[in-house]
């Protein structure tokens, strides 16, 4: 989003990750911590590297006056109340609209979002609890599709671009609550290895919104089929759903692919 939006240069680090290695920043870096507690210890052990090379830090975090934000510069509080669970998914979705927000406020800022633009990604955003709310209609199909697919050991979920990290959240929750062993996977890498393990057996749930991947997507998809995987379609592309026939389809809200994409 960040480089989408506002045409800044970013990494996407492992808090574990990055404090082992050797980071290259300097004072005119911008480290942007991303923690639901503020209290995970390698995200804090990652601030601490930081500051040590006087880098500006930014903090998205659910838990007010927590010790991340305390030790950042800034701080986006996300206001998700308690995490019950585990498998928080407000907290997920709480952050993703912290960082969508952060990146229009920085694209105005540094001149890259036009005013007209920038008013179009905020309006889109504006209709998100629709959205959910029409997305919260598809519970019979999902409990159906659940039923089929309840005895299943494996599943593999593929993305590209933006959908790529969806991917991992989705297998995530799916572990995380059924105990279930699942696999985000970038769609283009699929033919790198997992492919070899798709079967009639393996369910393999495929994010292809109408997007400028879309095609690129269906490629994928139309391996997945030439292997005898299951598959599952997550779209808002009505149009394609009649050319994804033998499929199970789960059909979301229009327009749910992110306006920015064609910029």
């Amino acid at each position: 989003m960040l480089e989408e939006i506002a045409g800044i240069p970013a990494e996407v680090d492992y808090g574990s990750e990055f404090r082992y290695r050797s980071p290259l920043m300097d004072p005119k870096s911008v480290l942007l911590m991303v923690s639901q507690s503020g209290e995970t210890a390698d995200t804090l052990a990652a601030t601490e590297i930081a500051r040590a090379k006087k880098a500006k830090i930014l903090s998205i975090c659910n838990v007010i006056d927590s010790s991340i934000p305390r030790k950042s510069h800034g701080v986006l509080y996300t206001h998700a109340g308690p995490e019950i669970s585990v498998a928080s998914t407000k907290a997920f979705t709480t952050q993703l609209t912290a960082l969508y927000l952060l990146a229009v406020a920085l694209g105005r800022l540094n001149g890259k979002l036009k005013p007209a633009d920038a008013r179009k990604l905020l309006r889109d955003l504006m209709f998100l609890p629709s959205w959910v709310d029409k997305a919260l209609e598809l519970e019979d199909q999902v409990k159906e599709l659940a039923r089929d697919l309840m005895h299943s050991q494996d599943f593999l979920y593929l993305g590209r671009g933006i959908n790529y990290p969806i991917a991992l959240e989705g297998a995530l929750k799916l572990k995380e609550i059924s105990y279930i062993h699942a696999e985000g996977y970038p769609a283009g890498e699929m033919k790198h290895g997992p492919i070899a393990l798709i079967d009639e057996k393996m369910p393999v749930l495929v994010l292809a919104p109408r997007d400028r991947y879309f095609h690129k997507t269906v490629s994928n998809l139309k391996e997945v089929e030439s292997r005898g995987g299951k598959v599952v379609v997550l779209t808002d592309d009505v149009k394609s759903v009649s050319e994804m026939a033998g499929h199970r389809v789960l059909t979301l809200p229009q327009r749910f692919a992110l306006s920015y994409a064609p910029l």
